[in-house]
């Protein structure tokens, strides 16, 4: 996902401004051995950093932490100078689930709770926000699956397919409850987008989606089947 992130648009197609394809690397590791061409991947990536004018100005590349938190601040994410990569995109991450909380109906949110297992007797919206937020932050399955159905939603919203989801019922009706509420505020983002340029179509997506991948590292194998 990550490289169809940096190469492809959202059609599908190769982006015009992309040299990794037609590399010997790209064309012997794509798509099955994505590690053999990690280094040529996190160059391409680097190169789209940002704006052409900004990387003028810099004189080249944009290191990755410069460009996490550039997309961080457009996205209106709280952090400090002292924060770390790791917790600028765990902000990042929850910014997006609260948000989507936030914009999700009371029918949705229902339905959130009740994939959880959570009770929704006497429900009342501030208390549902509440319990879903707590569920994110507690880890464990609920967490995990809280922050693959945001991701999913993010990716099929920005890039047009979602994640390889596991075999996991709840977790795919959980998938499919978030559609609505990340489409609200990712209409928001991609307007963001064309504002601030077309290096943000790889920079926004890509950030999100490595958020995604370390988190779903520091969650324990067994969550992951």
């Amino acid at each position: 996902m990550l490289c169809d992130i940096v190469v492809k648009d959202k059609d599908g197609n190769f982006r015009v401004t992309e040299s990794l394809s037609g590399t010997y690397i790209f064309k012997k590791n794509y798509p099955h051995d994505i590690k053999g061409m990690l280094q040529p991947l996190v160059e391409e990536f680097k190169e789209f950093g940002g704006n052409s004018f900004a990387n003028f100005f810099r004189g080249g590349r944009s290191e990755y932490a410069e460009i996490l938190r550039d997309v961080a601040k457009r996205n209106k994410v709280n952090f400090n100078r002292k924060s770390t990569d790791e917790q600028v995109e765990q902000y990042l991450l929850q910014k997006l689930f609260n948000d989507s909380l936030i914009n999700a109906s009371d029918e949705d949110l229902k339905k959130m709770m009740t994939e959880l297992g959570c009770p929704t007797t006497n429900f009342s919206r501030q208390a549902a926000i509440s319990t879903l937020m707590i569920a994110w932050k507690a880890g464990g399955f609920q967490s995990y699956i809280l922050l693959v159905s945001v991701v999913n939603a993010v990716m099929k919203f920005l890039v047009g397919r979602g994640l390889s989801l596991a075999a996991n019922a709840g977790l795919t009706r959980m998938a499919s409850i978030m559609m609505g509420p990340i489409g609200w505020i990712l209409t928001a983002v991609w307007t963001l987008i064309d504002i601030a340029g077309p290096a943000y179509r790889v920079a926004i997506p890509a950030v999100i989606q490595i958020a995604y991948i370390r988190q779903s590292a520091n969650h324990p194998s067994h969550l992951l089947a």
